[in-house]
């Protein structure tokens, strides 16, 4: 099947339509996201103290509370992007920060571990509807040459919601018991849920071209996404960094602790630091660039996402494979700068190159194929190459290569879109 669809290269027509309440709505979504990762993380700020609680014997065990949210969410969010391309996209987030904070206040009283996995299970389908559907959401509320801007914007609350998660779970725990860690952070979102219903919801589509065909979402539309080189590309190159990503938010304390002797503490307060300024820095820092080189070229995107790849690739290799120990948390830093400018670009390109009845569904998709094929399996990947080469920095020499990889699909990505500007101007139809 051949659809039109507005791709990343084509600018919005200059008459399109504003939406007035974007900037309320935007703020209000960052927020609700910035606590949809606070509550994500939360969990791994008092794993120790539930292990003891709760009699857990292994460390496997308490990884499987994080296995249980991973499949939570990334198997449904392929239904939550279905359903918000076809139902009130409000009333489906809503649902899903309830659901996810019910799930977090609900650990709170757990007393058994099967309890804790549907706990967890809970947070991870919740996060899922609201996940898939907020980016297509701003989409739709602000014109492609602010649309950037916005993805950007909402995609800060990553670094500094994860921050908050382990920092808060810590302290709370730490004065007040870890149970009410759960209860303090998970009750926000009733009221966040609450407060959506006072922001109205843009139209699907209100800042798109108007030539845009309005195609209704269907299983056969979705299907004839794999003939969509942009959107297969940019997705690629996000499962090799989303590999990498998630690999070391999983090693790195671990690896800083046995291979250069930090204490488990002093690692841990030496990345959260690091992953909320690499994080604010490197995403406001490639959400300007790539606004900027968007505006020269309309592969411009695609341009920043493989030019900060290939940046972070020699910074990653040397910081795991310096022995010096102040130089590999430079690097890891540096590192992390030039990996999170790719944010807002990625999730951009992902909304722009579907029809915009289809950006939920896009989006979820993209969910369940950066998980299924990334970070669920990356973690036990390092973990038996360590374990047969007896380092752990051998394995982790596997994430600079996938940050490779990563670059050379995004590298395809750059080629094809600026394939179709060149057929554009020469008004040669897409194929």
């Amino acid at each position: 099947m051949k659809y039109p669809y507005v791709c990343a290269m084509q600018p919005t027509v200059s008459d399109s339509p504003s939406f007035p309440m974007a900037k309320r709505l935007l703020i209000l979504l960052t927020v609700i996201n910035l606590f949809n990762f606070l509550d994500r993380y939360v969990l791994s700020a008092v794993l120790e103290p539930i292990k003891e609680d709760l009699g857990i014997k292994s460390d496997a065990d308490m990884g499987r509370l994080a296995t249980a949210f991973m499949l939570g969410y990334f198997l449904t969010s392929p239904i939550f992007g279905y359903l918000g391309d076809k139902l009130s996209r409000r009333k489906l987030m809503a649902i899903g920060i309830i659901g996810w904070s019910l799930g977090t206040c609900l650990t709170g009283i757990a007393q058994g571990f099967s309890f804790m996995i549907f706990c967890r299970i809970m947070v991870g389908l919740g996060e899922a509807s609201f996940g898939a559907i907020a980016p297509a959401v701003i989409s739709d509320a602000y014109p492609s040459e602010r649309r950037n801007k916005a993805i950007t914007f909402f995609s800060l609350a990553i670094p500094i919601g994860a921050a908050f998660g382990f920092a808060l779970g810590g302290v709370i725990a730490a004065q007040l018991g870890w149970r009410s860690a759960f209860f303090i952070t998970g009750i926000p979102g009733f009221l966040l849920a609450a407060l959506l219903f006072f922001v109205p919801e843009p139209a699907r589509g209100l800042n798109d071209s108007n030539t845009e065909k309005k195609e209704k979402i269907s299983l056969k539309s979705i299907a004839a996404l794999a003939k969509n080189k942009e959107y297969l590309y940019v997705n690629l190159g996000y499962i090799f960094y989303t590999f990498a990503m998630g690999a070391f938010s999983f090693w790195g304390p671990t690896f800083l602790h046995r291979v250069h002797g930090l204490d488990e503490a002093n690692a841990s307060l030496f990345l959260g630091p690091s992953l909320v300024v690499g994080g604010i820095v490197g995403t406001l820092i490639g959400g300007a660039l790539a606004n900027r080189w968007r505006v020269k070229s309309p592969a411009g995107y695609a341009k920043l996402l493989v030019i900060s790849m290939l940046l972070a690739v020699p910074f990653s290799f040397v910081s795991f494979l310096t022995e010096n120990t102040l130089l590999s948390m430079i690097c890891i830093v540096i590192s992390l700068i030039f990996l999170f400018q790719s944010t807002g670009p990625i999730n951009t390109v992902i909304l722009e190159s579907v029809p915009s009845t289809m950006r939920a569904s896009a989006m979820a998709i993209c969910i369940f194929m950066i998980h299924a094929f990334g970070d669920l399996w990356s973690p036990e990947l390092v973990g038996r190459v360590s374990d047969g080469a007896g380092n752990l920095r051998i394995g982790m020499l596997i994430l600079p290569g996938a940050f490779l990889l990563a670059a050379l699909f995004w590298g395809f990505l750059y080629r094809e879109q600026q394939r179709k500007s060149e057929s554009t101007k020469s008004n040669i139809p897409l194929q």
